[in-house]
């Protein structure tokens, strides 16, 4: 017959046997092998077995002739034994049954059950990292740090142009789009989901330009009936590795005052107004901090600010009231990421000092200790105006400042998202042997805790000194 494949006799036993063998052999692995955390549960429900056997025998002792010493008035070592038993197996199943099933959700593609489950044990035990920003520059920071840290993302909701803002003067929503790229940036998803979330539509009446993970976010939003709950479905269904929060729930919008003495309302306004920013504030002025982003900042171990747009990312979360007071009262170090390269329309001719004293400037509480900075200088093959932000007079600021090579070779006025990760985790190593693993115990020279440094793995100098080791 057309079509037919004859297998030999016994082909179908043969697969069979291999994939019980397979198993085995996978079962055997999650049993041997260390760095699972199963083995302790499995000991655990083993034990609680032969006490239930215990149990049982006390039991027995009542119907019949076998004598066994006895400790306890009546059934007493029965009921003792039995209950032992059962809140050791129980303890010991639902562990393992959580622990499996996380594992099995987690995996990723060709990654076995064991590899996911170390995987998912070793972040559990990462240092908690908080990154504050927006835009392209806070997802590539999440990007490099995801498998090394514990990371919650909190992100600004003051944008108003593109997508977002069509979504959110049309349906009243927070904007998703910066929320949108630090979700696929934390995400363990397959690539072809990453893809969906990023693609955007290239015509169609209402639908030109919209990103599809903006319009699956605000449609989650409809059906669990917050942008709250929207945001960690979202995050749910992309795997994602942490959290991501929005500073604040409240519809801010930021407004700016510019050096020629003009009031600008709105994100995209202010980058495409003449002038220079002297200042921004949000309107209302004092919107309420998300709990999310607080219970975060408290449990931190390192604070990171940036990279992002210095006036339109970075500030407007800094200006939600209690944020930077959570940060001084948290303890942790705080380190800023300064831009690679000037953006057009907000930080044209600043240096790092510059984009440090604009901070200060509006948040006068908020101490940083380090400064991590780009020391490669080379040409950044930018066809629009911008260029490099090197290091200015830092005298005065009393900050560590880490200066190393973070450009990527392939759109170079953006960060290398392992370069800056190697940068970040070397500062807070450092700042670990010298204070301890504990946030709370980060102890500052002065205002801030310096000790500038080298990032391992990079050329670095400092200003202030090298890394202690």
């Amino acid at each position: 017959m057309a079509g037919y494949r004859h297998e030999p006799a016994g082909a179908g036993r043969a697969t069979g046997s291999s994939r019980l063998s397979q198993n085995l052999r996978e079962a055997l692995a999650l049993f041997l092998l260390p760095g699972t955390g199963i083995r302790r549960w499995i000991l655990l429900g083993a034990s609680g077995g032969l006490v239930f056997a215990l149990g049982v025998g006390y039991l027995v002792r009542f119907f019949s002739s076998v004598a066994i010493p006895n400790f306890l008035p009546g059934a007493g070592e029965a009921i003792l034994f039995l209950v032992a038993a059962t809140v050791a197996i129980g303890t010991a199943s639902g562990k393992l049954m959580t622990m499996v099933s996380s594992a099995r959700v987690a995996s990723l593609p060709e990654e076995s059950l064991r590899d996911s489950m170390v995987r998912i044990r070793e972040r559990a035990r990462a240092p908690r990292f908080v990154a504050l920003g927006g835009g392209t520059g806070l997802a590539a920071l999440l990007r490099g740090l995801k498998e090394q840290t514990m990371l919650t993302g909190i992100v600004t909701v003051a944008d108003d142009g593109g997508s977002s803002g069509r979504l959110r003067d049309e349906l009243g929503l927070l904007p998703p789009g910066d929320i949108r790229n630090c979700i696929v940036a934390l995400a363990d998803a397959e690539p072809l989901m990453k893809d969906l979330f990023q693609y955007r539509f290239p015509e169609g009446t209402g639908l030109a330009g919209h990103s599809f993970g903006n319009l699956f976010i605000a449609a989650m939003s409809g059906v669990t009936g917050s942008f709250e709950d929207a945001v960690t479905e979202s995050s749910r269904i992309l795997n994602v590795h942490g959290r991501i929060v929005p500073s604040t729930l409240d519809n801010v919008r930021l407004a700016a005052d510019m050096s020629h003495g003009k009031r600008v309302r709105g994100e995209t306004n202010i980058t495409l107004t003449e002038g220079s920013i002297e200042h921004v504030f949000l309107e209302p002025e004092a919107p309420a901090m998300y709990e999310g982003a607080s219970s975060a900042i408290k449990s931190a171990q390192m604070i990171i600010v940036g990279p992002g747009s210095l006036y339109t990312s970075i500030i407007p979360n800094l200006l939600v009231p209690g944020l930077t007071k959570a940060i001084s009262d948290s303890g942790a170090p705080v380190v800023y990421i300064c831009n690679v390269a000037s953006q057009p329309g907000e930080t044209d001719n600043y240096t790092v000092a510059d984009h440090v004293k604009a901070i200060i400037s509006h948040c006068p509480d908020l101490n940083i200790d380090y400064v991590i900075a780009n020391s490669d200088m080379s040409d950044l093959h930018a066809s629009h105006n911008t260029a490099h932000v090197e290091l200015g007079d830092m005298s005065g600021l009393d900050v560590s400042v880490v200066e190393t090579d973070l450009l990527a070779m392939d759109f170079r006025t953006h960060h290398d998202s392992r370069k800056l990760a190697n940068a970040i985790m070397a500062v807070y190593h450092e700042s670990v042997d010298r204070n301890g693993r504990q946030s709370d115990r980060f102890v500052r020279n002065g205002r801030s805790g310096n000790g500038a440094g080298e990032a391992s793995g990079n050329e670095s100098k400092s200003s202030s000194g090298a890394l202690s080791n």
